[in-house]
């Protein structure tokens, strides 16, 4: 098992995860069993996790990078729900600002689960994680 964090922006992430794709020796066929790619969703409320097993880029270029790169949308996605951005606020500020002191405890609650989620899916498979964590929307501690 291997845990990467590219250092590239998110949107421009699909070389970096398809060179380390490939200096893991994994063959196109392989990608969808043994990637797994954690990113922000602007479609999901503030504290909401998704699991899915494949589909498109949904708006998010860092998604569309991968998908373009790897020539293929079949990879798993675990999905974070930050929310929307105030009206008049560019998406790219947006996510890439801190929580706001009120946001804080939802965020943190929502990566311990992500968390959960990974070792879930890792463990029991990716049916079994989305059965349980993708019903569940993370109250502030």
């Amino acid at each position: 098992m291997t845990l990467a964090l590219p250092l590239a922006w998110m949107n421009q992430s699909g070389p970096a995860v398809k060179a380390m794709v490939e200096a893991l020796g994994l063959s196109a066929e392989q990608v969808p069993d043994h990637v797994i790619v954690v990113h922000d969703d602007l479609d999901l409320p503030l504290g909401r996790l998704r699991i899915k097993r494949h589909g498109g880029p949904g708006g998010h270029n860092g998604i569309l990078s991968l998908i373009t790169t790897l020539d293929t949308d079949e990879f798993c996605r675990v999905k974070l729900g930050v929310g929307r951005p105030p009206a008049g606020m560019d998406s790219a500020d947006y996510v890439l600002a801190p929580f706001v002191a009120e946001e804080a405890s939802r965020g943190d609650a929502m990566v311990e689960q992500a968390v959960l989620a990974l070792e879930c899916l890792l463990a029991d498979g990716v049916a079994a994680a989305m059965n349980r964590f993708n019903q569940e929307l993370i109250a502030d501690s």
